[in-house]
């Protein structure tokens, strides 16, 4: 292929992550949404002609996926792969053994990454005219404690030399497989071929949602995003762990990093998300050009607070259909109180009791012995509930405690 051919070609990859198959969001089963995100996957790459679909981790929500969930992912893959080439790699929540079981027998569209000791092996995208169209260089999600071993370098005596156990240490080992490979690759190619990343961490400066599981090893979580560099290697960075969509890194300094965020919100700290799948033109000069495709939204999350009466009201007409969390703050909690919230709001998934008003208090303060256990429960019941408890209350809890005191006299 001459060189002049080769300028006008493009790659186009669809970058999606964290699809946590087999989730649910505060007890209600998103099987039905998976299927209608995944449905919307699947015709985008048609539509958009797309080349490869690289997915970055958190395939399923845990190590052991119900059965509805794998048998979606082998559908979704057998429908993908009828048009495009995937590549997939396995995340924090994900089991990299059974998500890569049988990935050797696999052939043509479809590569599953989850073996450290493959780092540095790309993945070589054809383009149309069947020469390498871009390279994908999938990292499997780099517990440090696990991949340590995996990625030790030769020492100067000879001996092998282990990363640090940190998520730095382990990830710039991994980079560097992918440097050591990638230079020779184009120098042999006689042209530049565009690279992509494919990796599962917290980089540094990425905006985190209460969803995602805490990776933190030695109390260090994230990875530096000059770990990816140097710019003018590496073209695109595709990333999964956090939910949010969004670019990181330094423009100008590091390649194009992107996290695609997962399609479905998991918490209400998401409920502000644009979720989107993120399409990128590749080109030998690296990235041309990344575009957000907005995923469909099953149904909207929000928050409502007031009191009773103000929640009952047409005010909050418009959030009928949506998955809320309803704050409450009325000064006593009111009766039935989850009855009454869900009824007017059928799709709430969390109910809370708030009062607006609070006594003024001194504050929380150790419980000891020296105090009348009866004071230390008309004190919680006030901080918990927003009023004193009424004499007839005191009365139930004092019958209560001399209760057990007899117990224990008599025992």
């Amino acid at each position: 292929m001459s060189v002049g051919r080769v300028s006008v070609t493009n790659m186009r990859i669809l970058h999606t992550s964290d699809w946590h198959l087999g989730r649910t969001l505060h007890g209600v089963d998103l099987g039905v949404h998976h299927e209608a995100f995944l449905e919307h996957l699947v015709q985008v790459v048609r539509d958009e002609a797309v080349d490869a679909v690289v997915v970055a981790g958190d395939v399923y929500d845990r190590a052991v996926p119900p059965v509805g969930s794998v048998e979606l992912l082998s559908e979704t893959l057998a429908r993908l792969t009828e048009a495009a080439h995937v590549v997939l790699t396995p995340g924090n929540h994900d089991s990299a053994a059974r998500l890569g079981f049988g990935a050797a027998m696999f052939r043509n569209r479809l590569s599953v990454r989850s073996r450290v000791a493959e780092i540095g092996t790309p993945v070589t995208l054809p383009d149309r005219d069947g020469d390498a169209g871009a390279y994908v260089y999938p990292l499997p999600y780099l517990d440090p404690d696990m991949a340590r071993d995996h990625l030790a370098d030769d020492g100067p005596d000879g001996r092998a030399v282990r990363p640090a156990r940190c998520h730095e240490a382990v990830t710039s080992a991994a980079v560097r497989r992918v440097q050591t490979d990638l230079a020779p690759r184009r120098s042999s190619d006689g042209r530049r071929v565009p690279a992509v990343l494919l990796a599962h961490a917290f980089v540094t400066g990425g905006d985190v949602s209460e969803s995602e599981r805490d990776i933190r090893v030695g109390g260090v979580d994230s990875v530096p995003s000059g770990v990816y560099g140097p710019l003018g290697s590496l073209d695109y960075v595709a990333l999964g762990h956090l939910h949010g969509p969004q670019r990181v890194g330094r423009e100008g300094t590091d390649p194009v990093m992107r996290y695609a965020g997962s399609p479905l919100a998991f918490s209400f700290s998401e409920q502000h998300h644009r979720k989107s799948t993120t399409l990128v033109d590749l080109g030998p000069d690296g990235v041309r050009d990344v575009r957000l495709l907005e995923a469909p939204v099953p149904r909207r999350l929000g928050d409502v607070t007031g009191t009773m009466s103000e929640l009952l009201s047409r005010a909050y007409d418009d959030r009928a259909d949506h998955w809320l969390r309803v704050t409450v703050t009325d000064d006593a909690r009111p009766e039935h109180l989850w009855a009454t919230v869900t009824r007017r709001f059928p799709h709430a998934l969390v109910v809370q009791h708030r009062p607006a008003r609070l006594l003024e208090t001194s504050g929380p303060s150790a419980v000891t012995a020296a105090q009348d256990p009866l004071e230390v429960a008309a004190q919680f019941l006030l901080t918990a509930g927003g009023r004193a408890p009424e004499e007839a209350e005191l009365e139930v809890l004092r019958r209560a405690y001399e209760s057990v005191l007899a117990g224990d006299r008599s025992a």
